[in-house]
């Protein structure tokens, strides 16, 4: 996001001079440029001016050379052992520090970027008491050629002379200000520029905004269309294949420099503030460009005029044709690119020059040998270019101005002014014949009714204010009968097409914080708040969190590594996953068929930092592929699809139930003074559904399947499924299988569950529940022991003891499970507390043991036996 120097940004409007950037931010946040940080800077003094009194060179055995300096630093200096005040003694290995001259010293005390503190030390032979610094040292550029020399910074002769020993350097080097980052939305593009931020600054608070396009634009060259008349070059927009119809080049603006010195160091000023603003200075011509970038909005590049071959031709890519670009990287073009091209040997278009609108390429760079530019000032389609930067992943701070949306009519004074900085940095002169290729066309008009105003945010504003509002922000207005108005906006604003963006405007100029606060009427028809599966979705993970669960989110991508983490096959997992044609990571290419595919790396993840005790949970959709589905159809944009269009779309698309699963891994009980810690295993899981399933009425029982038919990520005999009394399996539960633990670093017996809730709600009936009569009269408590089968689930032997106790069952309860040595091998016991009551009477003690008799009767036909 672009970064913003005050003293750059008053150029344009009139900021006090007691602005801070904490109220520069909180002004531009009122016109929605929001404030992403205040960078404070990084290096503090005491850095001064210091004289070179003298010098004495001192070679090394390591073949370097270092100067042993006496420099004067004014009331810095310090006392000798007779009490007298003396220069500092600094060593300094820079080649290019001579006797006589002022350099910018680091005193001790002083502090560098990096934290790097400056203080006396000894060095090659001798104390020094401070440091002679580059600019690469103070943060102000890459520079470390040599230290900095104060009559290269760019200062007039009357500035350097007035520099005295001691003068404090930090205002002068730009060093230790803060620089104001802020946040633009794509919509803004024209807020890239220091124009565009004082024009927001001019809106916030109604300082004096002075176009500097105005100005340049009058100093511009005019361009004759005459065919036979002179240009600096021919210019040909061959565009044959444009994205949507819409040529990617509207205009080429070309303009001649001849005769500069690129050999020239770029001023102190303007390097100064490219590196504010987040650049590097790189050569005067480069940096020129550049500048005029960040000032106006306009990206430019410049050519080495000589190495140009005319015409230039502008054209889309041909398969198969490469271009390495200035970063040096190679790149496979695609026919959608947009390139700049010149004409070897009169083959027209034959040399790429570079991808338009993003970089460069190697050829017909400006080097310091370079003496003539041709500087290129266009107007690119921002589709053609976003695309362009995308593809070949080499975003560039022309790109990002181009695909917001460049101001049509800001070419010639973009031009105008890096030709104006060249010349005066390079020399040379300034053609007065620029090529013009101008095909762009006007804005359209928009017919505005300024109640619209009112009707969409409830400001009540006058026709008069909103007509000033519109004026100020470029719009030219006609109309005004009846309070609508024809609106043209800008060539600066490419955002504003529609009315509703000009209530927009006029509403983030007044002030959002203006917008009154009302709670709209809506209409109720029919019932109203939650529905009841929104209700049973909140009961559902308000369970997993009153057992200890918490909720996590996870993206529901999902890939080969995730199938083999869950001893998945690979093959025949892809074969019936939904894929994604354009996936964000190319290693999940599929989206997820079981929550705990992706809850599984949420684990994975808490417990690489050292967190083995995990219990999260996730409510989330899953994605089931549908091969008879049919294709999806490719709908027009720019208008509401119809209601049977959107049935088309929802026929394509995939089944999406909604699942909650759970991992529980490491203690299910902490160690403590208490008591040995628990580890988790298959009944923590298990304890979750079961309370799951009574918190939603469900009868779900357990049902477990032989070790064969147990899915290959669960444990073979820690396992079962979830079913409804119709047999509908509505879920998995058990401890994952122990190659999955390995795979997943998960401690052993980690228990995990899935329950599918969307056939769980299909299949749940809510009906009025009867109160039953409470009885007056006391139950019977009996316990009963049965020998039983493995083979036989509890749930069989609890049912047979319900049925057999008929209307006196009030409750049974098991409360004991044994296997062993007083039992069989195949066998366990199973003990049951069950209370009986009657409704009208007190049961005797023929009534209970008829009860018994007829609960060990029915018990018996599962071959359950009583034991004594």
């Amino acid at each position: 996001m672009p970064l913003i120097d005050m003293g750059w940004l008053r150029e344009h409007v009139s900021i006090p001079e007691n602005e801070t950037y904490a109220q520069l931010a909180a002004d531009l946040v009122k016109v929605g440029l929001e404030e992403e940080a205040v960078h404070e800077g990084d290096v503090t003094g005491p850095i001064v001016v210091g004289y070179v009194e003298d010098l004495v060179k001192e070679p090394q055995k390591n073949g370097k050379t270092i100067s042993w300096c006496h420099i004067d630093v004014g009331p810095y200096n310090v006392q000798d052992s007779e009490g007298n005040t003396v220069p500092r003694s600094i060593v300094c290995g820079a080649p290019n520090i001579a006797q006589g001259e002022k350099v910018a010293v680091a005193l001790p005390g002083a502090v560098l970027p990096g934290g790097f503190r400056i203080e006396p030390r000894k060095t090659y032979g001798h104390m020094s008491e401070g440091m002679c610094a580059s600019a690469r040292e103070l943060g102000i550029s890459d520079d470390h050629e040599g230290i900095i020399l104060l009559h290269s910074c760019g200062l007039s002769d009357s500035q350097y002379k007035a520099l005295k020993p001691g003068d404090d350097l930090m205002g002068l080097l730009g060093l230790g200000e803060p620089v104001l980052e802020i946040n633009i939305t794509p919509d803004r593009g024209y807020a890239f520029s220091y124009r565009g931020v004082a024009r927001e600054f001019h809106h916030s608070t109604g300082a004096e905004f002075t176009d500097p396009v105005e100005t340049l634009g009058e100093a511009a060259p005019a361009v004759s269309h005459d065919p036979g008349s002179a240009r600096d070059i021919e210019v040909i927009i061959s565009d044959s294949q444009p994205i949507h119809g819409v040529q990617g080049c509207d205009r080429y603006y070309a303009r001649a420099v001849r005769g500069i010195d690129n050999t020239v160091k770029t001023p102190r000023w303007l390097a100064h503030r490219l590196q504010r603003s987040g650049m590097r200075s790189l050569s005067p011509v480069v940096d020129v460009t550049n500048y005029a970038m960040l000032d106006l909005g306009q990206p430019l590049h410049a050519y080495d005029l000589d190495k140009i071959a005319p015409p230039i031709v502008v054209r889309r890519a041909r398969e198969g044709e490469q271009l390495t670009t200035l970063d040096g990287k190679g790149h496979n073009l695609s026919p959608e690119d947009l390139l700049i091209t010149d004409s070897p040997d009169d083959a027209q278009g034959s040399r790429i020059l570079g991808i338009a609108g993003v970089m460069g390429g190697m050829y017909g760079e400006v080097t310091e040998e370079t003496t003539n530019i041709l500087i290129e000032s266009a107007h690119f389609d921002p589709v053609s270019i976003a695309r362009s930067a995308r593809r070949h992943k080499i975003p560039s701070e022309a790109s990002r101005r181009f695909e917001r949306g460049v101001d049509t009519k800001l070419q010639p004074a973009a031009a105008e002014e890096a030709a104006q900085l060249i010349v005066k940095i390079c020399g040379g002169q300034a053609s007065d014949t620029p090529a013009d290729y101008d095909q762009t066309v006007e804005m359209p008009s928009i017919r505005f009714k300024t109640s619209e105003v009112k009707r969409l945010t409830a400001l009540d504003i006058s026709v008069s204010k909103i007509s000033e509002i519109l004026t100020d922000i470029g719009c030219s207005l006609g109309g005004g009968g009846n309070g609508e108005l024809l609106v043209e906006p800008s060539a600066w604003r490419p955002d504003l097409q529609f009315p509703c963006d000009l209530v927009e405007e006029i509403a983030r100029l007044v002030g959002y914080d203006n917008i009154p606060v009302r709670i709209p009427a809506v209409a109720v028809e029919g019932e109203t708040g939650l529905t009841p599966d929104q209700i049973r979705r909140r009961w559902s993970a308000d369970t997993a969190a009153e057992y200890g669960l918490t909720e996590v989110w996870s993206y529901p991508f999902v890939g080969p590594s995730d199938f083999k983490g869950f001893n998945l096959d690979e093959a025949q997992e892809a074969a019936v996953s939904v894929e994604i044609e354009n996936p964000l990571a190319a290693d999940r290419p599929y989206l997820r068929r079981a929550v705990l595919e992706t809850l599984a790396r949420t684990v994975q993840r808490n417990i690489g930092r050292g967190n083995r005790s995990v219990r999260l949970f996730e409510l989330g959709h899953v994605f089931e592929r549908d091969p008879q589905a049919p294709a999806i159809p490719a709908l027009p944009g720019g208008r509401k699809p119809s209601p049977e269009q959107l049935e088309a779309l929802d026929a394509g698309l995939p089944h999406q139930p909604e699942h909650i699963a759970g991992i529980l891994t490491g203690h299910a009980e902490e160690p403590g003074w208490l008591g040995q810690p628990r580890p988790v295993d298959w009944t923590d899981a298990a304890e979750v559904v079961r309370r799951l399933a009574d918190r939603l009425g469900a009868d779900i029982r357990f049902i477990q399947p032989a070790p064969e038919d147990v899915p290959a990520q669960w444990h073979p005999g820690r396992f079962a499924y979830a079913e409804l009394p119709d047999g509908t399996r509505v879920g998995v539960l058990g401890e994952l299988h122990p190659q999955v633990n390995s795979h997943m670093d998960f401690p052993e017996h980690s228990a995990a569950f899935e329950v599918d809730l969307t056939v769980l709600f299909s299949k749940i009936t809510y009906r009025p529940l009867q109160a039953q009569h409470i009885s007056v009269y006391p139950p019977v408590h009996q316990d009963f022991a049965f020998t039983v089968h493995k083979g036989i689930t509890s749930q069989q032997l609890e049912t047979a003891i319900r049925d057999a106790s008929g209307e006196y069952c009030e409750s049974v309860e098991l409360f004991d499970v044994y296997s062993g040595g007083q039992v069989g091998a195949d066998e366990k016991s199973l003990a049951y507390s069950v209370t009986f009551r009657a409704s009208d009477r007190t049961l005797t003690p023929e009534d209970a043991d008829g009860i018994r008799a007829a609960i060990v009767e029915a018990a018996s036909a599962l071959g359950a036996r009583l034991r004594a």
